[in-house]
């Protein structure tokens, strides 16, 4: 990847930022842009793709389906479905991992039911021969916060499930779906913990403890989940973006460390806001 060549980060909430992958990008020197869709007057005014080296598509409170109450969705994915299409690298998480499957063709819609914790993800056969999930080991914990699922696109690899949720990443040619969370740590969902929609549905599913559990929950498994948040991105940068290795100087961060704020790096696009109306547990 050219050095000058950012990465477009597509993000529909403030608190859902690429954290711990963004750290990854920080340690090669690698600039960040940031687009928020949610704070977005002119949904048609999305950037170019081929201007960028890869995309990452990060999670939020909406379903991919709800085209009519936010207007940037359906402009959104068709940006997706072109890069994609076009063999641009893309990682998408949560959201962004049911938005590539809606641009792929697949069908998007509500589970039976939440799945938040930190819960258990297996691999599937084929993620042993993928060239960033082969990784990762046969099983693992991993934040979720979701009640949307999708269908499983054409054409597209199953790499991963877990035991409520057969659809927890796949792949299409360069681009990667990831349904559940690592890169998230305690600071983090204390932000989620703060938007009233996001501490309503974790009530709703956990009652009144649910965040204290949570956090106890991601703070005992930070170390493990956003280290392996920045092996697999790696391994996607390396092997899928063309990267290159990670770069110790200037202001990136070395390998296996965190920045104080994972939105520090990026720069960003502001516009008017709309409201979170749904909780993490429509996408996440």
């Amino acid at each position: 990847m050219a050095a000058e060549r950012a990465v477009l980060v597509l993000q529909h909430i403030a608190c859902e930022p690429p954290a711990a992958y963004a750290d990854e990008l920080a340690a090669r020197a690698i600039p960040i842009e940031t687009l928020e869709l949610d704070r977005l007057l002119d949904p048609a005014s999305l950037p170019d793709w081929r201007a960028y080296a890869a995309i990452i598509a990060m999670g939020g409170p909406m379903g991919a389906y709800e085209d009519e109450l936010y207007p940037w969705l359906a402009p959104e994915k068709t940006l997706i479905g072109e890069a994609v299409g076009a063999g641009a690298p893309f990682w998408g998480v949560c959201l962004g991992a049911q938005l590539l499957a809606a641009a792929l063709g697949a069908r998007v819609a509500p589970g039976p039911a939440p799945e938040i914790g930190v819960l258990p993800v297996t691999l599937a056969p084929a993620a042993r021969l993928d060239p960033v999930f082969a990784a990762a080991p046969p099983a693992f914990e991993a934040l979720h916060w979701h009640g949307d699922t999708y269908a499983l696109p054409p054409g597209a690899t199953l790499l991963a499930s877990s035991a409520r949720y057969a659809q927890q990443a796949f792949v299409f040619r360069r681009a990667y779906g990831i349904q559940f969370h690592l890169e998230v740590g305690p600071a983090l969902l204390r932000e989620w913990g703060g938007v009233p929609a996001y501490r309503d549905s974790l009530a709703r599913d956990q009652g009144a403890e649910g965040l204290a559990a949570l956090l106890g929950a991601v703070s005992a498994a930070e170390r493990a989940i956003n280290g392996l948040a920045r092996e697999l991105f790696a391994r996607f940068l390396d092997e899928v973006v063309g990267a290159g290795p990670a770069a110790q100087k200037g202001t990136g961060l070395p390998a296996g460390t965190t920045s104080t704020d994972p939105r520090e790096a990026s720069s960003t696009v502001r516009a008017k806001p709309l409201s979170a109306t749904r909780p993490p547990g429509a996408s996440g």
